[in-house]
């Protein structure tokens, strides 16, 4: 058994001793699959659970129920988890399609590790989704450059994710070779949580086995056509590091939609912000006024336009899905409470 588990689970026991019943017991969310969530509690590993019929009914969205990374109490004996304890942080994102559904990706996440691949999938816009996700959560973002062996420009490479993740730390690693892997152990340190995230193939997978130094994760070799790893993990999971850090593994992103990130984009673009409270009006476009801070900075090349159009793009995104995701809560209250009226009828 883990060393410090015994010490973490008090910890908790004494947090959430507020919201504990006689009978219950605290556990954490290990993974969910098809309805089921497999928990984790001081003397057990992976002990099966439903969450009752009474909390399923009141979800009004999927945002109510258990999620990976979760603390939860539960009833052993039944194997019934009873409810969700407060969290301290949320990684989450729109979920895949037309709806405006939050998808939680991971509970309870002190870091985030932001995987992409040192090859030409490099994307600065797309790890720039992440990052907003990631300061949106309450969490602290840390960018993950990963396969460095195959890199033959890696300090560059690094400099310019640097230069447009402000404040943000970049590392470089090859798990191939534990090449960097040193860096990123302060991170994992008895009782904190990171979650991995990023696409397909970037080696989260593989970072994982590395870290519990166990083949735990399926992995795929690098596709030889395109330079890209193959996906493998299909669900969320929690490990238990030896360090008594826990870690999540999570399925690769094909689209980082945001669904709410507000506060994620002022602390990403501080700067395009910082700008443009010193334009000479306060209702700038940011066009063709006089006197606009926005514009003399691109001009000048202290602000490069791509970082501004991208900061304008994604700030009309948010704009748009907080509009749509307010209209839906709005919907699923008053479709929660016609049916809590029909079921008192009958």
């Amino acid at each position: 058994m883990n060393q410090y588990k015994s010490i973490i689970f008090n910890t908790a026991r004494q947090e959430y001793a507020l919201h504990l019943a006689d009978h219950s017991e605290v556990a954490r969310v290990v993974t969910e699959q098809k309805g089921f969530y497999k928990v984790m509690t001081d003397t057990e590993e992976g002990l099966l659970c439903q969450v009752t019929g009474k909390m399923r009914f009141r979800s009004a969205s999927r945002e109510n129920l258990p999620a990976v990374g979760d603390w939860v109490t539960i009833r052993k004996d039944e194997a019934i988890i009873e409810r969700v304890l407060p969290r301290k942080s949320k990684f989450s994102r729109k979920m895949a399609g037309n709806e405006a559904e939050e998808q939680i990706i991971a509970a309870n996440i002190d870091t985030v590790f932001i995987l992409s691949s040192l090859n030409d999938d490099l994307n600065l816009h797309r790890i720039e989704r992440y990052v907003i996700l990631c300061w949106e959560s309450g969490a602290n973002p840390v960018v993950i450059l990963t396969k460095a062996d195959v890199c033959t420009d890696v300090a560059e490479r690094v400099s310019e994710v640097e230069a447009a993740l402000v404040g943000v730390p970049v590392l470089a690693i090859s798990s191939l070779d534990r090449t960097g892997l040193e860096a990123l152990y302060p991170y994992l340190t008895p009782g904190k949580t990171v979650a991995l995230t990023g696409s397909s193939g970037v080696g989260k997978s593989t970072l994982t086995n590395e870290l519990l130094q166990e083949s735990l994760q399926k992995t795929k070799e690098v596709r030889d056509s395109d330079d890209k790893g193959r996906h493998t993990t299909t669900h969320r999971e929690l490990f238990l590091l030896d360090s008594g850090a826990a870690l999540i593994d999570t399925p690769g992103m094909r689209e980082i939609q945001i669904l709410q990130g507000s506060e994620g984009l002022s602390t990403q673009f501080n700067d395009v912000e910082e700008l443009a409270r010193s334009c000479r009006f306060n209702d700038c476009s940011h066009g063709s006024e006089p006197g606009c801070a926005i514009r003399i900075a691109i001009e000048e090349g202290s602000l490069s336009e791509d970082r501004y159009l991208h900061y304008e793009k994604l700030q009309r995104e948010i704009a748009y899905m907080e509009r749509r995701g307010n209209k839906r809560l709005e919907s699923l209250e008053r479709k929660k409470w016609k049916s809590m009226s029909k079921k008192r009828k009958n």
